[in-house]
C-alpha cells in the first residue's frame, strides 16, 4: 500500500487551524500527565513548571509524522533560546507514553531536550477547547508503524507564570509555530525587565 496518501492526509489534518482554542487572556487549565523526557517517563505538572516561569504548551497531532517531526526538531534546536527567555517547553499529544518514550529520546526530533506528555484520552486538549479528530487504524507514521490514536489540532499556548494564556498560535507551519512561540516568550521576558 502506498503510504503517501495517508501521510498527506495527516499533514492536512495537522495544518488545519484551530476553530475554538482558548484565546489570549484566558486562564490556562492546569494539568498533570504522564510524560517522557529523553525516553524516561515521569509526571509532568503544569503548576510546577509555571513556578519556574512561562511555559510553552504545544499540542501536536502525532509523533513520527512529517509536520510534528519538524516542529519537535525545531523546538529542540531552539531549546537554549527558550531557556534563556526563562521558558519551559512541553509537547502534548494523544500518543501513548510508549511512543513518547521513543520520540522524546530520538536525536532527530525531541533529542531529549524537552518533555512530551501523553493525553491519551484527549481530556487535556479538550480542556484547552481543542478539537480531537478521529484517527484510523490505516494511518501509519513515517516509520511504517500504525499510529492507533486520535489527533489533536496543532496549537501552541504561551502561558505566563501566573497561569494566563499570553498567546495562542495556530494555523501556521510547524517551524513558524515554534518561531512565533519563541518571539512571544522573548517579549514576555523583555516586558518583565
Amino acid at each position: 500500500m502506498d503510504k503517501r496518501p495517508i501521510i498527506s492526509l495527516l499533514a492536512c489534518i495537522a495544518s488545519m487551524p484551530a476553530l475554538a482554542a482558548l484565546p489570549a487572556g484566558a486562564s490556562a487549565p492546569q494539568f498533570t500527565a504522564q510524560a517522557s523526557l529523553a525516553g524516561k517517563p515521569f509526571t509532568f505538572s503544569l503548576k510546577e513548571a509555571l513556578a519556574k516561569g512561562p511555559v510553552v504548551v504545544y499540542f501536536y497531532p502525532s509523533a513520527y509524522t512529517g509536520g510534528c517531526d519538524l516542529q519537535a526538531h525545531t523546538f529542540a534546536v531552539d531549546k537554549d533560546k527558550f531557556t534563556a527567555a526563562g521558558a519551559t517547553i512541553v509537547g502534548v499529544s494523544l500518543d501513548s507514553i510508549q511512543r513518547l518514550n521513543d520520540f522524546s529520546a530520538d536525536p532527530q526530533y525531541c533529542a531529549g531536550k524537552f518533555p512530551t506528555a501523553s493525553d491519551a484520552d484527549g481530556s487535556i486538549a479538550k480542556s484547552y477547547d481543542l478539537k480531537v479528530k478521529q484517527g484510523s487504524p490505516e494511518y501509519k507514521d513515517v516509520r511504517g508503524v500504525a499510529i492507533g490514536h486520535d489527533f489533536v489540532e496543532r496549537t501552541t499556548f504561551v502561558v505566563t507564570k501566573d497561569g494566563r494564556i499570553a498567546q495562542t498560535i495556530t494555523g501556521v507551519a510547524p517551524d513558524q509555530n515554534v518561531e512565533q512561540a519563541l518571539e512571544a516568550v522573548q517579549h514576555l521576558t523583555a516586558k518583565a525587565q
